[in-house]
This record gives structure tokens, C-alpha cells and sequence, in this order.
């Protein structure tokens, strides 16, 4: 990983205690970290480092819901607050993306979608919107292993209605978890695009190497349906950050506007440590994310 000459560094949010799949937005002047089991926390502290504190009753649970509440994600959109996240649902048993909405960051986010959102026949996690340069919102989701007959995940594209109820276009597969040299297990999970100077796309996301959990890159540069290619560098792993693996990642800017990689790690009780928020200075260089440290 590229070192380049900085003073800023990375910060553990031990004042959240534990979070998995750590998702910061800003607004009303502070920060927010929403994250798996639909928790969230709010700190007034512009440098990230300062006191985190928990938010009750930030979503309104669905009727449906059964278990596996996972991963949300905050996103402005036209005036209000859009949660893309993941729950099983009673009806049908399986995983599914659904979209909440709130005119508040704080929430409480309610239900907007009629339920989840992907097919009802797979099992899917992780949603995360991505809006192209004609304005048209779409949905980068995780086909999930566990429904697949040869037990590798994929990554899949579909149109978002203008108001964020549904899809609206057949699903496009980008890649499989097999096509990255690197991972070891079936796994897709915590996709977040980034557009680079070029206009070329970035997707990063999480599976296992040798090493543990970690985050590779990949890379469109003919807009969101690819194809998509693999890079070879990993954007975080074991041995980057002390003795401990970690994933599924975001991108967001600071109010001085400076990009950290926010990850959870480790990704399992690791020294005594549980699964802590961790936010990584970074920026864009030769149109990539590299460590800015």
C-alpha cells in the first residue's frame, strides 16, 4: 500500500464499542455511523476521534421482518434520507434488499418499498444506490452465495424507480467472487462505487484471502454494467492496520473535505477486540484510492 507524506492517520472508534459494516454520513453539522442490527450513533467531534453516542429507535421495524438486519446504508436523496438495507423477511424466508426513508438523518426510517425490493427467489445483501450521469439511479446488490447452486456470490446491477420504490430493469450480473485471484471463498459482500477523475467507475468490496477478511478493487471504465476487471492491489488487509483483518467499506469526505475508508476490524473477536469501526485516510491518485498516510 502506497505511504505518502501526511500527518493524518487512522482512527478506531472505540467510543462505539462494536459495529459492523460502519456507514458515516454528515449532516446537521455532525456525523453519523449507522451500521448492522440497525444502529447508530452520532458524534460532534469534526476530527472522528471524539465520543460516539447511540441513537434509539432509528428504524421502524416492518411487519415482515424476521432476523439478519444488516448492513444499512444513508444516502440524501431529493430532500430526504433513503437507508438501503438488508433483512429476512417471515414471508418467504429469504435475505432481501429494501429501501427505508426519513426527512431526518436521525430518522426514524420507515419502510418506502414495498418490502425488499430483489427477487423474492434469491437471497440478497448489501444494496447500495449508485446514480449514473443522466441522472438514472440504480441498485449494485449481492446475489448471495447461499442461494446459488455452485456457492459463489455475485454482483448485480438493476434500474432504480425515480422514487426509490422498486427496481425497474432485469438484473445485470457485473462479476462473480470467483473472479478475483485473490479470494478464497464464495463471499460479495459491502460493494460501494466510486467515480474517479476519469469518469471511470471503482467498486470496492470484501471476501476472504489467504490473510483473512479484506477489501479488493475492481474497476469499470464503460459505466456501471462493465465489464468489470479486478485489480491486483488490495485496498486494506491483515497486517495494514496491527494483527487484525477487517472489511466491507465505505468512502466519505470529512467537513474539510478529505476522503477516509471507513471498515469494520476485525471482522471477528480477534486479541480481545471486537468488530471496531476504523476510519483510513485516503485519496485519489492516477484515478484509484490509495492510502493518504
Amino acid at each position: 500500500m502506497e505511504k505518502t507524506a501526511s500527518k493524518r492517520t487512522p482512527i478506531k472508534a472505540e467510543s462505539i464499542g462494536r459495529l459492523r459494516d460502519p456507514f458515516i454520513i454528515k449532516a446537521n453539522g455532525v456525523y453519523y455511523a449507522f451500521g448492522s442490527e440497525w444502529k447508530a450513533f452520532r458524534s460532534e467531534s469534526r476530527d472522528l476521534a471524539g465520543k460516539w453516542t447511540e441513537l434509539p429507535d432509528v428504524v421502524d421495524y416492518p411487519a415482515d421482518f424476521e432476523c439478519h438486519h444488516w448492513a444499512p446504508e444513508v444516502h440524501e436523496y431529493n430532500g430526504a434520507y433513503y437507508m438501503f438495507t438488508t433483512y429476512k423477511s417471515k414471508k418467504n424466508g429469504r435475505r432481501g434488499c429494501a429501501i427505508f426513508r426519513s426527512e431526518n438523518a436521525e430518522g426514524p426510517y420507515k419502510l418506502h418499498s414495498d418490502g425488499h425490493i430483489t427477487s423474492p427467489d434469491i437471497d440478497a445483501i448489501d444494496g447500495t444506490p449508485y446514480i449514473d450521469r443522466d441522472g438514472q439511479p440504480w441498485m449494485v446488490y449481492s446475489h448471495e452465495w447461499v442461494c446459488n447452486e455452485d456457492k459463489i456470490g455475485r454482483f448485480d446491477v438493476a434500474k432504480l424507480s425515480d422514487d426509490l420504490t422498486s427496481l425497474v430493469s432485469e438484473p445485470v450480473e457485473l462479476f462473480r467472487a470467483d473472479d478475483a485471484d485473490w479470494a478464497v471463498e464464495g463471499i460479495t459482500d459491502g460493494c460501494y462505487v466510486y467515480t474517479c477523475a476519469d469518469s471511470s467507475l471503482i467498486m470496492i468490496w470484501s471476501n476472504w484471502c489467504k490473510d483473512g477478511y479484506c477489501i479488493g478493487v475492481a474497476r469499470s471504465e464503460s459505466g456501471i454494467c462493465g465489464p468489470w476487471k479486478q485489480e491486483p492491489q488490495f485496498l486494506f488487509k491483515k497486517g495494514d492496520f496491527g494483527p487484525f483483518d477487517g472489511g466491507h467499506g465505505m468512502l466519505f469526505e470529512d467537513y474539510d473535505g478529505k476522503m477516509w475508508l471507513s471498515l469494520h476490524s476485525p471482522n471477528n473477536v480477534s486479541y480481545g477486540r471486537v468488530e471496531t469501526p476504523v476510519f483510513i485516510p485516503v485519496k485519489e491518485k492516477n484515478n484509484t484510492i490509495v492510502w493518504d498516510i
